[in-house]
């Protein structure tokens, strides 16, 4: 059962300090160890939510503590990392829907899947080497991979994979592939582009 209160004491140096239990009773002592995000220390005057575990001579300890606010930031991570395979879902699910309604052959759609796994597959080969610090997949390569319809398999490989997703001047490229990319799958929907993809079709066949 999770608690609530303030934290009254706090020694940073040390790591540890004292929770005051905000529905009143004894201090409780808790240790940096128990706070699930690392990355914000706690302060004196924070609320605090945690639940209770026995340490070793059985003496209460604030275990799963997370400071106000943590718990919100981490759903908005969780949504924020999600919203990429999300994106990457439902253009391919728009793609599929063109497919079914006649308005797009198969074949774009396959290519859609084909190019995506690999793309995804190419980020995985060049974090691979990026680790191993041997040959390294070139960036045009990649880019040249989503603009042809393999993005969607980069926005996942990005977030599952970790890679290249903060360097922001490969991002501002691929971004530019990707809107390219789409604007090329709006415009087979009109006249002159229906009639170009037709074309290549028959030449391809």
């Amino acid at each position: 059962m999770s608690s609530r209160g303030k934290i009254t004491s706090w020694n940073d140096e040390k790591g540890f300090g004292f929770i005051t239990p905000i529905a009143g009773g004894e201090r409780v002592f808790v240790h940096i160890s128990a706070f699930s995000n690392r990355n914000r220390r706690p302060e004196i005057d924070q609320t605090v939510t945690y639940t209770l575990s026995p340490d070793k001579q059985d003496r209460p300890r604030a275990a799963k503590a997370a400071l106000a606010g943590d718990k919100l930031r981490q759903q908005t991570k969780r949504i924020n990392n999600l919203l990429p395979i999300i994106a990457s879902a439902f253009f391919l699910g728009i793609v599929g829907a063109s497919v079914l309604a006649a308005l797009t052959p198969p074949l774009i759609f396959a290519l859609y899947i084909i190019v995506s796994l690999f793309t995804f597959a190419m980020y995985a080969v060049d974090k691979s080497a990026a680790r191993k610090g041997t040959w390294r997949t070139k960036e045009n390569t990649l880019h040249l991979l989503s603009l042809v319809g393999g993005w969607p398999g980069a926005l996942v490989a990005q977030q599952k994979l970790h890679h290249k997703s903060r360097k922001q001047p490969f991002r501002s490229v691929f971004w530019i592939t990707v809107l390219l990319n789409c604007g090329v799958f709006v415009w087979l929907f009109t006249a002159s582009g229906s009639a170009t993809l037709q074309s290549m079709l028959t030449n391809v066949m």
